[in-house]
């Protein structure tokens, strides 16, 4: 049996930008239950967390990371993630295993982009949500004046817990024992009152007893209240911290053990059941008597152990010996061994409860995404995940070595199965593989994997665009497919209409024959030979989207009509149609913030304007920084992280995520097209 049960748990994932310090965070926490006997150093490479050689490397987390810590006869599991741009998808993809995120603000540089991305990601997701501001201790710094702009990004719903005191040296608290004097912005009294009047309003008659009777309230009695305040995003608490002092990591510690959500407490779990349009949510709760249901969100590769899957138990129990089905397969898997994890230790474990997280090794089907349950009760289950990233930088890669080709499908699937916002394109009409990923960072980190862990070296081509095409009118084609080569021949007319659809709608195939013009069986045929010049693209290569297309006429012969034939005729019908129907190229138009010295605004404007971007806005920061927001099209940032070093003295950074498509300029049209005639010919 688990020494301790469901309500004993606490998930909490630690997010923020690049440098707010939740690895050393995480250290402090760990040293301060006494998992580890002193804090480990991000600069020494001496972490927990921040264990694969690349990280040691960098002083940068790049993938996330478990650890937990008991305390109070409480189990907290803390996961540490990445920060940088590079590695949202990282991030996010880890959140569906919690009930609370822990945004980690770093005192001196304030909000930064990724932490606002962050925010509107976990409101999305319904999490209950903290703010952690770390390094308090750092010197010029107005907490107060932070703490206000916390408050104007984000809400008023962000209120103090505890305060800093004696320039950051001890924090005091504001919600359990509000005695305290001395701190460094505002006062005890005045944080104490807003943050019980704003969990007081989930109660009504808790508000009368508090405004009415004028009765103090006892933290025990706000404690189911402050839970509905965090679920439904009425209360995020705010923390401060040192993580290099470990001023504030007690108070941080009794936050979570007695504010932060079991899995009782927290939003439950987003499954639903079903397929496609028939699918509908289901609930999941966290009681150990009913089926084993759990999910795998996050896969490790490792060269010496195999296959890991880490998942997330939602429902029941799972121990060794427990049979296990991966999604919809109709056989069963033996735990053999169950694992919790502590960084990059394995620690065996015979049982794991509701809420825990834990890892089991060496099974091939489990995969990301998975759900995991011991009842076919529980079949088609899907749980609701993150929204990742759009992987838009590509590079194109070849093997160095001729032979290698089938170890580097091998190792780019492995790769694939470990990061979401990773995606590997085939062209066949290039003959090209390209790896997409959110970044050049992301891109170098994959190729580096490529040659020191899986032993593979690769020629990279400049990053690819991925382009797209579409239609802007309506249009009708028509191919007639005959061939006759002695014996039986082939033969298949087709006449079809095609139509725009709405960005972002896709396609849709429509049989409009009548009167048996084309046999039933012959229109999955014309479908397949439109969807193949979906994917190849009809004007430059590029998939084809947001299209109609109505099969209304064709004729067919008895002897020499086949499938072939008619999927042949389908193809080119369909390329007739979109010749007519003025179609385009759409390109991809990123959403970029830059935060740089104030100082060089005026050449980033410049430098923006000249690669067909705009600024929207600008917000200045600390310490003569400002952060400028706008758009640009992607082609355009090719070889930009050089471009702005260069600019900024190295003191810039940005950031970018997918906008939408728009049509890209004639003339960059016709050099596409051209260039793809060419490579045809």
């Amino acid at each position: 049996m688990s020494e301790y049960n469901a309500e004993d748990v606490r998930n909490i994932a630690l997010v923020g930008h690049a440098g707010s310090g939740k690895t050393t965070l995480v250290e402090a926490l760990l040293a301060a239950t006494g998992v580890i006997p002193a804090p480990g150093s991000v600069a020494k490479g001496t972490t927990v967390c921040d264990f694969d050689p690349l990280e040691k490397e960098l002083q940068h987390s790049l993938d996330s990371a478990i650890t937990s810590v008991d305390v109070h006869g409480k189990h907290i599991n803390l996961i540490d993630t990445p920060g940088y741009p590079d590695f949202l998808g990282r991030s996010v993809s880890v959140l569906p295993a919690v009930e609370t995120a822990a945004v980690v603000i770093n005192a001196q540089a304030g909000i930064e982009s990724v932490t606002q991305r962050l925010m509107n990601a976990l409101d999305n997701r319904h999490l209950c949500r903290m703010i952690i501001v770390n390094q308090i201790d750092a010197p010029d710094l107005d907490l107060g004046a932070l703490t206000t702009r916390i408050r104007e990004t984000f809400g008023a719903e962000c209120l103090p817990i505890n305060l800093p005191a004696d320039g950051g040296s001890r924090v005091i608290d504001c919600f359990f024992q509000p005695s305290g004097e001395g701190a460094d912005f505002s006062s005890v009294a005045e944080a104490h009152g807003h943050i019980i009047d704003q969990v007081v309003e989930m109660d009504e008659a808790l508000m009368e007893i508090y405004l009415e009777q004028g009765q103090d309230l006892a933290p025990e009695q706000l404690h189911d209240p402050f839970e509905t305040a965090l679920r439904e995003g009425h209360l995020i608490p705010i923390c401060y911290c040192s993580a290099i002092t470990g001023a504030g990591i007690p108070e941080l510690l009794e936050i979570m053990v007695r504010l932060m959500p079991n899995p009782s407490e927290g939003n439950p779990p987003a499954y639903l059941k079903g397929e496609g349009a028939t699918m509908e949510p289901v609930r999941v709760s966290p009681d150990p008597t009913k089926h084993a249901l759990a999910h795998c969100f996050k896969i490790i590769n490792d060269p010496f152990r195999g296959k890991l899957g880490i998942f997330r138990i939602h429902q029941g129990r799972i121990s060794t010996n427990s049979q296990l089905y991966v999604g919809d397969a109709r056989k069963p898997f033996k735990v053999n061994h169950l694992f919790r994890l502590q960084g990059n230790e394995q620690i065996e474990v015979a049982e794991g409860v509701p809420g825990d997280i834990l890892a089991v090794s060496r099974v091939d089907d489990i995969h990301f995404d998975a759900v995991l349950h011991d009842s076919h009760d529980e079949d088609h289950y899907h749980l609701t995940t993150m929204e990742c990233p759009v992987p838009l930088f590509g590079l194109a890669i070849t093997p160095t070595k001729r032979g290698d080709e089938q170890k580097l499908n091998d190792a780019l699937h492995k790769l694939q199965s470990e990061d979401p916002c990773l995606h590997i394109e085939h062209h066949a009409a290039t003959n090209e593989t390209i790896m997409r990923g959110l970044g050049e960072l992301h891109l170098k980190v994959l190729l580096r994997r490529l040659s020191e862990q899986f032993h593979v070296d690769v020629d990279t081509r400049p990053p690819s665009i991925p382009y797209r095409e579409t239609i802007t009118a309506k249009a009708d084609g028509h191919h007639r497919h005959k061939k006759q080569t002695g014996g039986a021949g082939q033969f298949g007319e087709v006449y079809l209409r095609i139509e725009p659809l709405e960005r972002g709608e896709g396609f849709e195939f429509v049989d409009a024959t009548v009167g048996g013009v084309i046999p039933g069986n012959f229109i999955p045929s014309i479908e397949k030979g439109v969807r193949q010049v979906l994917a190849d693209g009809a004007i430059a290569g590029y998939p084809l989207q947001d299209v109609r297309v109505s099969v209304y006429d064709g004729k067919f012969h008895p002897v020499d009509s086949k499938d072939i034939a008619f999927s042949t005729a389908g193809r080119k019908a369909f390329i007739d149609a979109v010749d007519k129907a003025k179609p385009v190229i759409l390109e991809p138009i990123v959403k970029i913030r830059i935060s740089a010295p104030d100082s060089c605004m005026g050449d980033l404007a410049g430098d923006l304007s000249g690669r067909r971007g705009r600024i929207s806005g600008s917000e200045s920061q600390s310490q003569g920084r400002i952060d400028i927001d706008g758009e640009v099209p992607l082609a355009e940032l090719s070889g930009y992280d050089a471009r702005l070093k260069a600019l900024t003295g190295g003191e810039g950074i940005y950031a970018i995520e997918l906008s939408r498509y728009e049509a890209v300029p004639a003339s960059i049209q016709k050099q596409l097209a051209d260039a793809y005639q060419r490579s045809e010919d």
